[in-house]
């Protein structure tokens, strides 16, 4: 039997943890997608199906302070980002969804950012 891709293992832990965790308007999901160069957080409510609030290190507000920076502290400063926008808009209260990854590194950094921000999860 083959050995099954590290990729196909992440996308089945991630099936695994979306049949538990769930967005509502109320308490929407943060999803985390990790890239080799890149980290994108979107935070969606699931019951409308629609992205309330998203951000990566592409983006404009963000990629202004992430020369010459690690990808973790580059992680941190999007976990930041992802929590202000996500209080402007009155989110205050959501579900962490790491999208298959282990909860450590540049996951972690982010998760912690917007903790102090002061999202709850």
């Amino acid at each position: 039997m083959a050995k099954k891709s590290r990729e196909y293992m992440r996308r089945r832990r991630h099936i695994r943890v979306r049949q538990k965790v769930v967005g509502t308007k109320k308490t929407p999901r943060l999803n985390v997608f990790r890239s080799m160069n890149q980290i994108y957080v979107q935070v969606i409510d699931d019951s409308a199906g629609r992205t309330l609030a998203a951000t990566s290190t592409l983006d404009s507000e963000a990629k202004s302070q992430l020369d010459g920076l690690t990808k973790t502290e580059q992680a941190r400063i999007v976990g930041q980002v992802i929590a202000k926008r996500a209080m402007e808009k009155g989110i205050k209260q959501v579900v962490f969804d790491r999208g298959g990854y282990r909860y450590h590194g540049r996951v972690r950094a982010l998760a912690e950012a917007a903790r102090e921000i002061g999202l709850k999860f």
